[in-house]
């Protein structure tokens, strides 16, 4: 049911990404200012993760998880209505609150609920399931905005209220209010601990890149090459979304299985290198159809590394109980990734254009390339079973 509730999710949010930029460039700004919608969102993610963190150990992921829904619900259903840009950027940062909750809790029952065996599949589903959504979402995103720039974030709201009623009903028996006696014993990892870890690491800046390149600039800034830079429709913004998505699902599940079986690593490597070299060459793609090709690679890349990665993680954290600051800190990574990478990538381009802007994408991912050449192998079936760091690590304070 967490997976059906994540299709859901990604079905909505893929709906406004077609929208979003171009409702902002409605208001008569800068792509700069546009992308900073999209990172405002991220901001308020950012800023909200580690009392997120201490939310769900006190509540519970699934009540948590149903407060997150509803906050954004309501954001975005206001979104539809602003009247200006300042109206939209505030609508969609308290937005931002709501989305940390919900995903948080969900990543929380996912380490804490998936067997050392088949961590890597189990994240590919999970990520799978957010990218069904994400292929469909743009594309019914696209038709939408036939409609007006508004119709998407209506239709997103009552998609969060259908999520939110999938998960009260059907997850009763899980994610409840924790005994406090029980986290203590669990333990919880401590960020200093986990951050002596060159795996930890490599786990932070990787999920950084899914930030800034996934997340922050694939919605913001990709749009607006293909509107702007290419002079082709909102419409077929939302087919470039929809291609990434569709290279992301033909990689992530296959992923999964493999670093199960051979390791984190020799997947890892391989989607960073090749979502780098398809990223830092969208920006100078001569027409729609080249542009097209290097999104289905660089989705392909990134669905290589992002479940990998996800799983790494659990292998570091073990199965220790809810929150914990290590996993506050690998959400806020992301999360940095998608405040800054819009805006910076933004910037950019109005300065200098889409190739240099595209260019530094690559780079960013790049660096994690290197950060993953340093790192150790976790997965259990390479290095045997267990957390990565002994239970000595542990911070029950």
């Amino acid at each position: 049911m967490l997976l059906a509730a994540n299709v859901v999710i990604a079905l909505g949010y893929g709906l406004i990404a077609p929208a979003l930029p171009a409702f902002a460039r409605s208001f008569n700004v800068s792509f700069t200012a546009a992308s900073a919608v999209v990172s405002a969102f991220a901001v308020m993610r950012l800023l909200f993760a580690p009392a997120t963190g201490r939310l769900v150990t006190m509540f519970g992921e699934r009540r948590i998880y149903l407060i997150g829904l509803l906050i954004v619900a309501g954001s975005t259903f206001a979104c539809a209505f602003a009247q200006g840009y300042w109206q939209l950027l505030l609508f969609r940062a308290a937005g931002g609150v709501g989305s940390t909750m919900f995903t948080v809790s969900a990543m929380a029952l996912l380490i804490r609920m998936s067997p050392g065996d088949i961590r890597g599949r189990v994240s590919g589903y999970f990520s799978a399931g957010f990218l069904i959504g994400n292929i469909t979402g743009p594309l019914i995103g696209s038709a939408l905005v036939n409609f007006g720039l508004r119709m998407p974030f209506v239709v997103y709201s009552i998609a969060l209220v259908i999520a939110s009623v999938v998960v009260a009903t059907q997850l009763r028996d899980q994610g409840g209010r924790p005994d406090p006696t029980t986290v203590v014993a669990a333990g919880v990892m401590a960020f200093r601990t986990a951050l002596r870890d060159n795996t930890y690491r490599a786990i932070l800046t990787s999920n950084f890149v899914q930030g800034w390149s996934s997340m922050g600039v694939r919605v913001a800034v990709v749009p607006l090459f293909i509107t702007d830079g290419l002079g082709e429709g909102p419409a077929m913004a939302g087919v470039a979304l929809a291609v990434f998505a569709v290279g992301n699902v033909a990689a992530i599940v296959t992923a999964g299985r493999l670093s199960d079986s051979f390791g984190r690593r020799p997947v890892m490597l391989p989607g960073l290198a090749i979502a780098a070299v398809a990223t830092a060459g969208l920006g100078f793609a001569p027409n729609l159809l080249v542009a097209l090709l290097l999104c289905l690679v660089a989705g392909v890349g990134s669905g290589l590394f992002a479940p990998t990665h996800q799983a790494a993680l659990a292998d570091v954290l073990g199965n220790r109980q809810q929150g914990g600051s290590a996993l506050a800190a690998y959400g806020m990574s992301s999360d940095l990734g998608a405040v800054s990478g819009p805006v910076v990538v933004g910037f950019v381009a109005d300065r200098a254009g889409f190739g240099p802007a595209f260019v530094l994408t690559g780079v960013v991912t790049a660096v994690a390339f290197g950060m993953w050449c340093l790192a150790d192998e976790t997965a259990p079936a390479v290095v045997g079973g267990g957390p990565h760091l002994t239970d000595m690590d542990r911070d029950t304070t």
